[in-house]
């Protein structure tokens, strides 16, 4: 079943004292085109992250947002950078005997200090991997089931306005049957007005009759546009993606249809081909959504 390129997912979750959220959404695009926000300390996973991405997502611009906060104590580590405290006392109490200040110096005035106290939190990158993983194929599969939902509205839609034209193109067929056999009444009638005679020359008026067969057959565009109209049928039941093969064969038809209308001499048909390319306009504008 085809697929919309329109969706949204969302997925949580805490565990560890870790907290993941994860919020993917799509839109239309020609091709895929993936773009994801992480936190900096967990930027080595956005590889990993795009590999899921792309394995369930063939087309569509793709915008993933990753939230994560730790408050494990697991891994953190508080490190003192003790010659630099030294330092900075050496350098207070001598400013302080140059200028005659209190020298009384407390250890938490030390540790404000910049670069005296570092907190390290060195985190276990598979754990972490595999926790972020499994919220990101969660708001995957969300995203996915909307598309799904979507697509399966799509497929009514559009399977309703083939069905209208492979209609509107059998009338078309009924119609160019008879204008040949309409055509030799008109130019006998015709011909027997200008020479005012009942006498026709048969081989002549065969020849004439053939060679406008000939220039207004459709034939082979209604057998083409049949042929069409089958391969997007069986486009819409596949569960690849399709968006592009059908955009193609909507100009295909498209091109068809204009043919026709260009040959068939005959206001019935003209209507006919009127009402199937403004169908195919509906069909074309709802394919730019399908993956």
């Amino acid at each position: 079943m085809i697929k919309s390129m329109t969706g949204y997912g969302k997925s949580s979750l805490a565990v560890n004292s870790r907290e993941y959220q994860v919020e993917i959404k799509t839109v239309n695009h020609k091709y895929i085109d993936v773009n994801i926000k992480i936190p900096k300390m967990i930027s080595y996973l956005e590889e990993d992250i795009r590999k899921e991405i792309t394995a369930k997502i063939k087309r569509g611009k793709v915008d993933l947002t990753i939230g994560f906060e730790n408050y494990s104590k697991d891994g953190n580590h508080v490190r003192i950078n003790t010659s630099l405290a030294k330092m900075y006392i050496e350098n207070l109490r001598r400013l302080a005997e140059e200028e005659n200040l209190s020298s009384n110096i407390e250890v938490t005035d030390i540790s404000r200090l910049p670069d005296v106290l570092t907190i390290k939190n060195e985190l276990d990158e598979n754990q972490i991997r595999d926790e972020l993983l499994s919220v990101v194929r969660d708001s995957i599969s969300q995203l996915i089931v909307m598309r799904e939902n979507e697509g399966a509205k799509i497929f009514e839609d559009i399977k309703f306005k083939i069905n209208q034209i492979e209609s509107k193109v059998q009338e078309i067929f009924t119609l160019s049957t008879g204008l040949i056999e309409e055509y030799v009444v008109k130019l006998e009638t015709r011909i027997r007005e200008l020479l005012k005679t009942e006498d026709i020359d048969k081989s002549r008026l065969m020849q004439e009759v053939i060679i406008y067969a000939d220039k207004c057959s459709v034939e082979e565009e209604i057998t083409r546009l049949k042929s069409h109209i089958l391969q997007l049928r069986n486009l819409l039941e596949t569960n690849e993606p399709t968006g592009k093969k059908m955009d193609f064969l909507v100009q295909e038809m498209n091109r068809e249809t204009n043919t026709i209308g260009s040959k068939a001499n005959s206001l019935e048909i003209t209507n006919r081909v009127v009402d199937i390319k403004t169908i195919l306009e509906d069909i074309r504008e709802q394919i730019q959504n399908i993956e």
